[in-house]
């Protein structure tokens, strides 16, 4: 009788193991779909076209460049009020380019390239893989999403261990 007993509890602990393996892996599908095809998109954006690539030589050694609020100035001067008034979100300088690339928090994630040493505008437009990025993150949902995003990634991890898990302990029986 203690012998049944001893058996019953292993049963019932991997039945217990094989419906948490199931449906973690079908609360995570969804996400981890977006997060899988978003990553790809992300892993290829320039060959997709999603980031504009802006030749250019620098006209000036680095330091001689411009000072970053008449590079912002220069900038806002060129865009909409509209962007402008959503203010700046970033500014990435490139030194070996020569450029600077100051990003707008507008809607439209717009962003103007700069020439650091002379400020002439090399490229006005949108970061198109902004929108994936945040898709990717979770973030275009607002802040609760990156830790739905999170979860997709701890989901994984338990759908995985728990796949070992039930994959190696009929063999540890033997």
């Amino acid at each position: 009788m203690v012998h049944r007993t001893t058996q019953r509890k292993p049963k019932r602990f991997a039945r217990g193991v094989y419906y948490i393996h199931r449906w973690l892996g079908v609360a995570a599908t969804g996400l981890l779909i977006i997060i899988c095809l978003t990553g790809v998109l992300l892993n290829h954006k320039e060959a997709l076209g999603l980031m504009p690539d802006v030749p250019n030589e620098p006209s000036g050694p680095f330091p001689e460049a411009l000072p970053l609020s008449v590079l912002a100035g220069e900038a806002t001067a060129a865009v909409s009020p509209e962007v402008s008034s959503a203010g700046i979100n970033r500014m990435d300088v490139r030194p070996a380019k020569g450029l600077v690339k100051v990003r707008y928090d507008d809607r439209r994630v717009t962003e103007v390239t700069l020439d650091i040493n002379t400020a002439e505008i090399l490229n006005i437009g949108e970061r198109n893989d902004q929108f994936l990025e945040r898709l990717h993150s979770g973030a275009l949902f607002g802040d609760l999403w990156v830790f739905v995003s999170d979860a997709g990634a701890i989901f994984l991890l338990g759908i995985m261990v728990s796949g070992y898990w039930l994959w190696l302990y009929p063999k540890s029986r033997v």
